[in-house]
């Protein structure tokens, strides 16, 4: 059963090649995230999350042992009460100015070509509730 609220966008994010990471993730939390606030209400926005990747040695060993790709910079979640909310937007003027302020935005730090968005519904399998309240985080 999906957790509320009932629809999420995942952005797996990919920092422009003259960007450091840090300069990506400086950008993403200070400069971004502070434009997503300031239009949440007009774009329906019930929670966002951004997740910056740590690339460093515990990182490179988890690829190294799953035999896996360079990853992201960083995922950014943003969660939607409804289906209805999110397919809506776009019918509202000031939610589509909105989206292309942010837009404008990413693409001051965002490669948007190697970075896939996509729609998903988030199923909780294993949570703090379940008895393991020192739980930092997860893997696989």
């Amino acid at each position: 059963m999906p957790t509320a609220p009932g629809l999420k966008i995942v952005y797996c994010l990919k920092r422009l090649p003259q960007l450091t990471h840090a300069e990506f993730s400086r950008h993403w939390r200070e400069i971004h995230a502070p434009l997503v606030e300031k239009h949440r209400s007009v774009l329906r926005i019930a929670r966002y999350v951004q997740a910056h990747s740590d690339l460093g040695t515990l990182s490179d060993q988890l690829r190294a042992f799953r035999g896996s790709p360079e990853p992201y910079d960083g995922v950014a979640e943003i969660w939607y009460e409804s289906r209805q909310a999110l397919e809506t937007l776009g019918g509202d003027p000031a939610a589509r100015a909105a989206s292309r302020e942010l837009l404008e935005d990413e693409r001051r730090f965002v490669d948007l070509s190697r970075s896939p968005i996509f729609l998903a519904e988030e199923y909780a399998i294993i949570t703090a509730d379940d008895g393991d309240s020192n739980c930092a985080g997860s893997v696989g």
